[in-house]
């Protein structure tokens, strides 16, 4: 028996995952050394887009959800830490007289929170209908919330609200590229740890049986509806959470970060890498971020090569780039 579960352990594609998650951690620690920062801040946008992904992976890898209205709650996560921050830093108070905060474990609270709620109201409504109504309407509720964004001047309105000083984590001195990559780089193997757990669950076994076939579920008695509306708010916080460090990151908040574009860079992402794979997400932030800053510099079209990778994937590689490497291996 223990042989067998060491055989499920090691296999193609979990040395893949750890791979790449070694190169991602290492690369940052050589440009270090090479007095390179900007491949440091790099690699950190890899991280956290992966760890956005790896949310959204979460509903639409496993429960098939094609969520088209993602970026909301990673907006979500972007303006909690803006707004919060902002407070803290002027000293005017919040509602109900609260106070803003520069502590991040907060701020994630408070954005996953955020984003769980909208994401039970979205899902409520959205979780009722399947095929392109599902996706018209978590485009409608992320559009929603970016214009309220924009039409907000409290908080920048269209122009975005910057961030002035990086928020701060208990005993990382978030202010150094390379302890706030650490920071980010250590959320994501959590939030994939997290992700492996809960697929290899019953939760995770009864998400995947209702994409394939609801109604069989539903005769052994699991309400699919629950199951999807659970890994729905859970793929939003999780986002939220990416959205948190994503502003931080940046310094700044903006409408941009609700924008349906967005949310289609997410899904980009996830079938780049491989739908449903546990390190989908983070081989599509990879592949993206690359393309962005080898061929960005060259051409403002650089979307159209990536356009015709993410072609090629979906004709010839159904499985994404950790399918492709890992063979006819099975998810990991």
């Amino acid at each position: 028996m223990g042989e067998a579960m060491a055989r499920n352990l090691i296999t193609r594609e979990n040395l893949i995952t750890v791979l790449l998650l070694g190169a991602l951690l290492a690369g940052p620690l050589v440009a270090v050394a090479l007095d390179e920062t900007f491949y440091v801040t790099l690699a950190t946008r890899i991280a956290i887009l992966a760890l956005a992904a790896t949310g959204l992976n979460l509903a639409l890898g496993l429960g098939g959800l094609v969520s088209f209205g993602h970026a909301a709650f990673l907006g979500i996560g972007g303006y909690a830490a803006g707004i919060l921050a902002t407070h803290a830093f002027n000293g005017e108070p919040l509602i109900l007289g609260l106070s803003g905060t520069k502590n991040m474990l907060i701020i994630w609270l408070v954005g996953a929170v955020s984003a769980g709620i909208v994401a039970a109201a979205t899902g409520l409504i959205a979780l009722r209908t399947s095929g392109v109504y599902f996706i018209m309407i978590t485009l409608a509720f992320a559009q929603m919330i970016y214009y309220f964004a924009i039409s907000w001047p409290a908080y920048g309105g269209e122009d975005g609200l910057s961030i002035f000083v990086r928020n701060g984590f208990p005993g990382v001195n978030t202010l150094q590229p390379l302890s706030f990559f650490l920071l980010c780089f250590a959320v994501l193997v959590i939030g994939l740890i997290f992700f492996a757990v809960l697929k290899n669950s019953r939760f995770g076994a009864a998400l995947q049986a209702g994409r394939q076939n609801e109604t069989r579920l539903a005769a052994v008695g699991i309400a699919p509806f629950r199951i999807r509306l659970a890994a729905f708010i859970i793929s939003a916080m999780m986002t939220a959470v990416a959205g948190a460090l994503f502003a931080d990151l940046n310094r700044f908040v903006s409408p941009s970060m609700l924008s349906w574009h967005m949310s289609g860079e997410l899904i980009v992402l996830v079938i780049l890498g491989g739908t449903g794979r546990l390190a989908g997400p983070l081989a599509g932030a990879c592949v993206y971020v690359m393309f962005e800053f080898l061929l960005g510099g060259m051409t403002e079209h650089w979307q159209l090569f990536l356009g015709l990778v993410l072609l090629a994937v979906v004709l010839f590689a159904r499985g994404g780039v950790i399918g492709l490497l890992a063979g006819r291996a099975r998810h990991g």
